[in-house]
């Protein structure tokens, strides 16, 4: 939990700030803001980079049912016959305490029971988080439902409370929670009063020596946070004294301030001019902020994250014991590698279950430009998830495609039959069929290739009979291009330029 003023969530939520648009758009002239667009697309590519971090204070927390770090103190600032809200330097409010009773067992004990003694309620802004490719998490929190959204979503999680953790490092973990004031189990040694603060550097300072080169090397979205603890200002300060503003570029998202019932004018005037004066001082630092009107709009912005950053990424649906009769199978899986090979070419990840007839074709076309031309990572732009075959592992294949599916913001369905064995005969791929109905409920952008027949034909006339259903922001170009993809008197070589734009045009949706 951050120690200090109360936390301003942080969020962006459209292209301008939003609300008061008379009031508030002098000031935001005044202020380094940064668009909703621009930052969905400077963060998206720092997760495609790999150089994505979050800060998370305590307003991440508070969503669940937490208490913030006055509702923490506020018994022992009773105790002290003191009205915490009207103080501001909590840090100091909790020393007061630990001077009184000459010790800090209660403010360990409080806690402990706020936020030891629960269950944490992961909320889907932490689930989002933890399903993006992250993989470095700061927090000034004491409750530990980021590493619990981090392990629900299937991560190897190494915590970091304490110093002596720094040095050691958990095998083919996933994602490092550095909790720089100490974690709610071990409170005895948590970051609590002045003093604590005070001895930082000498108790914890590799802490700060850490999260210094991770603000040199990444960029971060602080998120709940406020920057009013002590430790924060220390680094920030120290990474201004020795690189000025030639600082790598990171977001906080700031609420604007908004007029209170009984506010005076010169009192909400007094609070807006200090909100852009501390808006501006971040600039010092190349810390980017946009202004948002509630602290609920936090989901929405983080959603939208999510979507373009997995508009990058392609789920390939298919399977195949025939091919039709237009074309040979020589013809239709060369249209299926020269597809997995443009799509790498356009720095598009594929995703595939290797289904029968198609998914050897797939992966072939993909490492063809992956090795042979762009020399990229692997893992980078190509996940290949066989089905397992055994008759226990088949009972799993729905929860395997559900989880192959969270992946991807894109699906392409083509083909679709197999060899039924009693009696033989080509069928519709039902597992097809599934695939397409857990994309569709997961948001996916769903393009059947309606061409190539079979159960792609059927998905295909599913989603044209309600087209508006699936695609509800389509352009007039893309619905063109949807269209020509059910034509099967057009050739391969038009269908492949025809579903490359599709599926363009779907990335800009």
């Amino acid at each position: 939990m951050e120690l200090g003023q109360p936390e301003a969530s942080l969020v962006l939520i459209d292209e301008y700030p939003i609300g008061n648009a008379a009031s508030n758009q002098q000031g935001a002239q005044l202020m380094a803001i940064v668009p909703i667009d621009r930052f969905v697309q400077d963060y998206s590519e720092a997760l495609r980079q790999g150089t994505a971090a979050i800060f998370a204070g305590a307003g991440l927390s508070v969503a669940e049912g937490f208490v913030d770090w006055k509702g923490l103190l506020r018994p022992l600032a009773d105790e002290l016959n003191l009205d915490i809200a009207r103080e501001h330097d909590l840090v100091r409010v909790a020393q007061y305490h630990v001077n009184h009773h000459s010790n800090r067992n209660d403010l360990a004990q409080a806690v402990l029971n706020q936020f030891s003694g629960r269950t944490a309620t992961v909320t889907e802004n932490h689930r989002i988080l933890a399903r993006l490719p992250i993989s470095v998490y700061w927090t000034t929190n004491y409750d530990r439902s980021i590493e619990q959204a981090l392990e629900q979503s299937g991560k190897v999680v190494d915590i970091k409370h304490r110093q002596d953790q720094l040095v050691q490092s958990l095998h083919d973990r996933d994602a490092i929670v550095y909790k720089m004031h100490g974690d709610c189990q071990n409170s005895a040694e948590a970051i609590l009063a002045k003093e604590d603060y005070e001895r930082y550097h000498l108790t914890r300072g590799d802490f700060l020596t850490a999260l210094a080169g991770d603000l040199l090397s990444k960029t971060f979205l602080f998120i709940g946070f406020s920057f009013s603890d002590p430790n924060m200002d220390y680094v920030l300060a120290r990474m201004f004294t020795r690189h000025g503003r030639n600082q790598n570029k990171h977001f906080c998202i700031l609420r604007w301030e908004s007029q209170a019932p009984g506010d005076s004018p010169e009192d909400f005037a007094y609070r807006k001019a200090k909100q852009d004066y501390f808006v501006k001082d971040l600039e010092r630092y190349n810390i980017r902020a946009v202004m948002v009107d509630s602290y609920d709009q936090i989901t929405e912005v983080l959603r939208r994250v999510e979507a373009r950053h997995k508009s990058k990424t392609i789920f390939v649906s298919g399977a195949a014991h025939e091919y039709g009769s237009r074309w040979s199978s020589t013809d239709a899986l060369e249209f299926v590698h020269k597809l997995a090979w443009e799509l790498i070419g356009r720095d598009f990840r594929l995703v595939t279950g290797l289904g029968l007839g198609i998914g050897s074709a797939v992966v072939d076309g993909a490492l063809q430009q992956i090795y042979r031309v762009q020399r990229r990572t692997l893992r980078d732009q190509l996940v290949i998830r066989p089905f397992p075959q055994s008759v226990e592992g088949k009972q799993l294949w729905s929860s395997y495609r559900d989880d192959m599916l969270n992946f991807a913001g894109i699906a392409i369905f083509m083909f679709g039959n197999k060899l039924s064995a009693e009696p033989p005969a080509v069928a519709t791929s039902d597992g097809m069929i599934e695939e397409f109905r857990i994309a569709a409920e997961k948001g996916l952008k769903v393009l059947p290739l309606g061409f190539t027949e079979y159960a792609a034909r059927i998905l295909y006339d599913q989603v044209t009979a309600d087209f508006a259903r699936y695609f509800p922001r389509s352009t007039p170009a893309f619905e063109a291009l949807f269209k020509s993809l059910g034509d099967s008197t057009r050739s391969l070589a038009d269908q492949l330029r025809t579903t490359l734009s599709a599926l363009q045009e779907l990335e800009r949706m």
